[in-house]
Order: C-alpha cells, then structure tokens, then sequence
C-alpha cells in the first residue's frame, strides 16, 4: 500500500505541537492511530512504526511529546506521573488533544480510533484508556500500569507485549488477570527470553522474533476492532 507521510505542526491548549503524520494513498476514511513515543522522543523507530500502521491502513499520528519545552523538565513531569501512575498524568491532555485533531481530519473514521506506546508510551496509553471513551483499542509494549489497577476496568481492548527479562513482565502479569477478572478483552503476551525495547530494531536489546510476533498480534487484534 502507498504510504504519505509528513512532519505536521498542529495547535494545543500549550502552543503548537510537532507531529509525525503517515497516511494510506487514497480518500478513506481510515480509521485512526495515535502513536506514543518511548522517553527518547520521536525517533526515526517511532517514524518507522507510524509508516508502518500506516501501510497497514490507518492513519497514524505520532505526536512529540517534548517539542516546544524544556526536555529536562518535561522528562522529569512525564516520569513523575509514570512512577505514580496516575490516571491523568503530565501529557494525557496532548495526547487526547491530539486524538480530537487526528479524528477531526476529513480521511479518519472517528468512530474507529486506537493508540499503540512504547514503555513509557505504553503506560501512557494504558493511563489513557481508562479516561477516554474515544478509544477502542490499544497496544501497549513494555508499559508500567496505573494505579489503582482497577482502573483499567473502564479500559477498551488491550494487545500488551511484555520482555520476560524485564521489570515490566510483572505489570504485564498483572495487568492481564486485572483486565480478565473485569472481563475486559485482552492478548497480552510475555516474551521468553526478551529484553526492553525488544521491538525496536534500531537498538541492542532487538528480538526480530518477539518483535515479528508481537507485530502479527497488534495487527490482528486492531484489524478485528478497528476494520
């Protein structure tokens, strides 16, 4: 499938915001995903996977978290909410911002809208889901949860992928009886063996096969919810 992509500047409540936009040829509507960086930013891997979801069929934004701020400070807020865990932590507002903007384009389906993160991404979209009723599904990789646990009660459909030898396997193990006891649907998977960031095939810790069965599940699991 052709793929368009561009570096986009759209207006927050904070100023504006850069992004990175990645689109199927064609008028749509697609349905639409937000792509939520790791504490590095936004990288060429994260570029990567919105081109990716992308020639998949979805309209895919992945927005810079730090464009336009401090870097220092901004880690430092975004950490803080991450080790807390709260539900409506320093950057959930841009990001739900940024979802109004993505499903306000005339080629996305607004009805049909997901959000994909890494580590601190994935906690991110985890946080997210349980406040905003716009999403229907979410994959979270290498992602620490909130608290309380129980709020994901309210979340959409979950597909996590989880490094065994990581400190996120624990919240991956928890996560998945919390979403099953709430009846939540759910694929969360841990990887034997696995490393963080194994999904990143731009840095050492790269497991093509967790990284390939991970992607096959995100696939299937957004294509049954989001198609």
């Amino acid at each position: 499938m052709n793929v368009d992509d561009q570096l986009i500047t759209f207006q927050m409540g904070t100023g504006p915001r850069d992004a990175y936009l990645a689109q199927p040829g064609g008028a749509g509507p697609f349905p639409g995903v937000v792509v939520i960086h790791e504490i590095f930013g936004l990288t060429d891997h994260i570029k990567d996977v919105t081109r990716r979801l992308a020639g998949e069929g979805y309209v895919a934004l992945a927005v810079d978290l730090f464009a336009g701020r401090n870097r220092a400070i901004c880690m430092a807020r975004l950490m803080t909410g991450v080790l807390r865990g709260s539900l409506h932590r320093f950057g959930v507002a841009d990001l739900k911002t940024a979802l109004t903007y993505l499903a306000a384009r005339p080629e996305v389906d607004s009805q049909r809208l997901g959000a994909i993160g890494f580590c601190l991404g994935g906690g991110f979209a985890i946080a997210w889901a349980c406040t905003d009723e716009r999403l229907k599904v979410i994959a979270p990789f290498y992602a620490s949860n909130p608290r309380p646990l129980d709020a994901v009660a309210r979340s959409c459909p979950v597909v996590g992928s989880y490094p065994e030898r990581d400190f996120t396997a624990g919240a991956g193990r928890a996560l998945e009886a919390t979403l099953g006891r709430f009846g939540v649907p759910n694929d969360v998977k841990i990887y034997p063996g696995a490393r963080h960031s194994f999904f990143n095939d731009r840095g050492s810790h790269f497991d093509q096969a967790a990284a390939e069965d991970s992607w096959l599940r995100v696939r299937a699991f957004f294509a049954e919810r989001l198609a």
